[in-house]
């Protein structure tokens, strides 16, 4: 018995007769369905299929048409057998066959292909349509760059090409004749490097700015565009704000970079011709030495690894010396001075260096003179010496520089 399974004519033997009992009882399925009119009316059905395409029969190479809706829907009603397939498969057409119609406007009604033992009701039955001449011409693509502000920081576009630069429009003649411009849309937003063949769509608009359906040849257009990032090398100047403490001076201040190179766009660098840092606050500066700088950077400008500059700061202790006597050498005998400028023969001396060079220093260490040879009674203006230690690190420095005295003869005594 199993052999008679594994045998291949059994096998079709059994197919065969399978294949007849079917057949037999379709017919007369089918049969008793059309001989009972009470049957046949309980076995009918209808079913809605939206969304069903719209074919347009029309000589495309002279004419377009609008007004033909994409999509329209399809009721259909029937018995199980002829609907189910149908509206499973949908292999059916919808059309509007517009064929040997002159320009214009018309009222067509939608046809289709479907067989007559449906009932099929198609929404809507009929259209109102415009035919028009076919018209194609070429026209140029402009790129609109959009957000260029916000490109990233100091980049900037400089030059760009479009592959193709024109495309072919077709549509009807007024269609045509409303195209204001044909673009394509290139966000830069983020942008730091160049762009190179990206596709875009082509958008085509009329005079108004509306948005226009039309056929373009080519879709999509390639764009590449060239971004640099511009900069120059400017000085650097430290700004500083406050005043040191009392008792020291500035003897130097400086960048330890004569210039950085500094990245933003040509607009932005046209307008710089330095850098400064950020305001060194002298007030809580009391020794030499360098300190690191924050560089005050305009906006939309970038120095890349370089937040922070070294300074060198150069400053000096002051003391200073109040009321040291001016002494008087070389006053001839017989004569006397009188000083007229100062009233008094004193004046304060300031003594600059190294906290170590002027620590020990006392008023005795510094003698102030002027020279009184050789000179005639009356008014006189003398210049002023100062002598201190030597020492190269210290500068002594006087109230004044000069002096107005005045000479006279002594009375003699005989």
């Amino acid at each position: 018995m199993d052999n008679w399974f594994k045998s291949k004519w059994f096998v079709r033997l059994a197919s065969l007769a399978f294949a007849v009992f079917l057949y037999i009882f379709v017919n007369v399925t089918v049969n008793s369905s059309h001989s009972d009119p009470t049957f046949s009316g309980r076995a009918d059905q209808s079913q809605t299929l939206d969304d069903v395409p719209v074919e347009i029969r029309i000589d495309e190479q002279n004419y377009v048409v609008s007004g033909v809706p994409q999509f329209v829907t399809v009721s259909l009603q029937g018995s199980p057998g002829n609907l189910t397939p149908l509206a499973l498969q949908r292999n059916f057409d919808v059309f509007v066959d517009l064929q040997g119609l002159e320009e214009g406007d018309h009222v067509v009604e939608l046809q289709h292909n479907i067989s007559n033992d449906l009932t099929v009701f198609i929404e809507p039955k009929t259209i109102e349509v415009t035919i028009e001449e076919r018209a194609s011409e070429e026209f140029a693509v402009v790129a609109d760059f959009i957000n260029e502000d916000k490109m990233a920081p100091g980049y900037e576009l400089v030059d760009y090409t479009l592959e193709p630069a024109t495309v072919t429009i077709t549509s009807s003649r007024s269609i045509i004749d409303q195209i204001g411009i044909v673009k394509v849309y290139v966000n830069l937003e983020g942008l730091d490097s160049s762009i190179n063949n990206r596709e875009l769509p082509v958008n085509v608009y009329d005079t108004q700015g509306n948005e226009l359906t039309v056929r373009v040849a080519p879709e999509n257009i390639q764009i590449s565009a060239e971004v640099d990032n511009p900069s120059k090398s400017v000085p650097v100047s430290v700004e500083t704000t406050g005043e040191l403490p009392e008792g020291y001076a500035l003897n130097s201040i400086s960048a330890n970079v004569d210039e950085v190179e500094v990245f933003s766009t040509s607009e932005v660098l046209d307008g710089i011709s330095e850098l400064s840092t950020e305001a060194i606050d002298l007030s809580e500066i009391t020794e030499s030495g360098t300190i690191d700088a924050q560089l005050s950077l305009p906006e939309g400008v970038n120095v890349p690894d370089m937040e922070t500059i070294e300074v060198t700061v150069d400053v000096e202790q002051t003391f200073v010396f109040e009321g040291l006597t001016i002494e008087e050498e070389n006053l001839p005998d017989g004569q006397a001075v009188t000083f007229v400028e100062p009233e008094t023969a004193e004046m304060d001396v300031t003594v600059t260096g190294s906290e170590a060079d002027i620590k020990g220093l006392t008023a005795e260490d510094i003698r102030i003179f002027i020279d009184l040879s050789d000179l005639e009674p009356g008014e006189h203006q003398i210049p002023i010496t100062i002598e201190g230690p030597d020492l190269d690190d210290i500068t002594i420095t006087g109230e004044l520089e000069e002096v107005t005295i005045a000479i006279s003869e002594l009375e003699s005594n005989e």
